[in-house]
């Protein structure tokens, strides 16, 4: 245990050392571990149909430091009732926009529009190593593009799964409800980084002391004015059930809570599938059904 506990206090001594000096590999690495960026991935979802839109956006100069133009890879997937509400899909760390078909399949099914964002770092968007400060910029971006899109303030709804969550409560805390937006839908969502950390364990939370990576959505909640949906599955052992919980007491009213048990991180439109979809046509009829 001594001798652990020696090497765990070497391991914290070398990186406080190269955090101290600035040092922008160790910065870079840890932004790798935390979102786990895929890039290359397919250009397309594997079955676009009819008025379904695969395309690029350049991002406005400010939003980044480099020479060159950066750009956002978009899905446009209108739903075929033209009044349907428009969702902005932020997806979480790791998969990409094609692998989180059938989650966006699901909430077509449900009765939404969806603009999905791949951020930058993730399939065919501009290569970088992303940080909470690229991720929100990317958002931003895809808000501007989801305005065109969408001209009716109060059928706009920002949607966010796990890390998305975080994108989606940054968002969502600096628009106004009604006047920007409708909705707020979280699924899988935590509270912040730090606790996310936490929960994971020792290493995890080590590491996180040395960074600036926070989503703190905690902080944020109490700023969102808009009808909110929660959703969670009780056997999440990526973002345990009690992070959402605690997100959820914070947050204002009208809010609503839906967990499946049995549902996992990343599965619950599966799992709970009816109760999923009444849940979400439920939701639109009570507060996205005005003009």
């Amino acid at each position: 245990m001594a001798e652990a506990a020696r090497r765990w206090l070497k391991i914290l001594l070398i990186l406080s050392v190269l955090a101290s000096s600035g040092c922008a590999w160790l910065d870079a690495r840890q932004r790798l571990l935390i979102y786990r960026p895929t890039l290359g991935t397919p250009a397309q979802l594997t079955d676009l149909g009819a008025g379904d839109e695969h395309y690029f956006i350049d991002l406005p100069a400010q939003a980044h430091a480099a020479n060159s133009t950066q750009r956002i890879e978009l899905w446009w997937l209108p739903h075929p009732d033209k009044e349907a509400p428009t969702l902005l899909y932020l997806h979480g760390t790791f998969r990409t926009v094609p692998q989180n078909q059938h989650k966006i399949e699901a909430l077509r099914e449900a009765g939404f529009a969806v603009l999905a964002l791949e951020y930058r770092g993730w399939g065919l968007s501009s290569a970088i190593t992303p940080s909470e400060q690229t991720l929100v910029q990317d958002a931003d971006a895809a808000w501007a593009e989801l305005q065109r899109r969408e001209p009716r303030a109060s059928q706009r709804v920002i949607y966010g799964h796990s890390m998305g969550s975080g994108v989606a409560v940054e968002l969502a805390s600096r628009l106004r409800a009604p006047q920007d937006y409708g909705a707020l839908i979280l699924e899988s969502a935590f509270t912040s980084f730090v606790d996310v950390a936490s929960e994971a364990g020792f290493v995890a939370s080590l590491l996180l002391q040395f960074n600036n990576e926070r989503f703190a959505s905690i902080d944020k909640i109490a700023r969102v004015h808009a009808p909110l949906l929660m959703i969670h599955g009780g056997a999440d052992t990526t973002i345990p059930m009690s992070l959402g919980r605690q997100l959820f007491a914070a947050a204002n009213a009208p809010k609503r809570w839906l967990a499946i048990e049995g549902g996992a991180h990343s599965d619950l439109q599966d799992v709970g599938r009816a109760r999923y979809q009444a849940t979400l046509q439920r939701f639109k009829s009570d507060y996205l059904s005005g003009p």
